[in-house]
């Protein structure tokens, strides 16, 4: 199976994080907000450039741009 950053993942689908691109910067903000490889994730919802997605027992409000940076 192909991997796909998740703001073109539908909503919806539960998805494990495969890989996570960017600056050391970047990377080290998804981490703190609990996006690491191997954790499961969801798109709750997509609104403009924004998206909530659900991560471990959180729910966490991140940018499109971000989202680009997480590989499921």
């Amino acid at each position: 199976m192909e991997m796909m950053p998740l703001a073109l993942a539908p909503e919806g689908e539960k998805h494990k994080i495969r890989k996570i691109t960017g600056t050391d910067k970047s990377r080290l903000h998804l981490q703190e907000m609990g996006f690491v490889v191997g954790s499961i994730v969801m798109i709750v919802s997509s609104l403009g450039n924004n998206m909530i997605v659900a991560v471990g027992d959180a729910r966490v409000a991140i940018s499109r741009e971000l989202a680009h940076r997480i590989m499921v």
